[in-house]
């Protein structure tokens, strides 16, 4: 009884980890293109490179830190203990995608910040010697 457990067990979080995963990327990088062209000031060709990169950068991540939490520790549990574990196990998951998802906007919004300083910068200098 207690290896068809860890076995349904390991079915059930395996998959729903790789759907959260997807979905939380799929969402984030979506949405984080229009972020990345205006960064790269409407080189949409490098706006795309760059969100890919980071789209597999993350996918890369959060698997593998999936793959390293997974392991249930205990032999033998009850079908309580068994969504117990799970939920602990998916909870602590979902809490690391939701840092992950701040930490990949903070990003987006401070590249947004010093790409905007940059180009105001840039137009300073060009206007600077207009005005003598």
């Amino acid at each position: 009884m207690e290896n068809s457990l860890n076995a349904l067990a390991y079915s059930i979080y395996l998959p729903v980890v790789l759907i959260l995963t997807w979905f939380v990327a799929f969402t984030l990088f979506r949405n984080a293109r229009i972020f990345m062209i205006d960064i790269f000031h409407g080189r949409d060709d490098l706006a795309g490179a760059t969100n890919k990169l980071f789209e597999t950068g993350f996918y890369l991540l959060n698997v593998g830190y999936a793959l390293i939490i997974m392991r249930i520790t205990r032999d033998f549990f009850t079908h309580q203990e068994l969504l117990e574990i799970l939920s602990r196990k998916l909870g602590g998951y979902s809490i690391w995608l939701g840092v992950m998802l701040f930490l990949n906007l903070f990003l987006f919004f401070r590249g947004r910040r010093i790409s905007k300083e940059r180009s105001l910068q840039a137009q300073q200098v060009v206007q600077e010697p207009m005005a003598k």
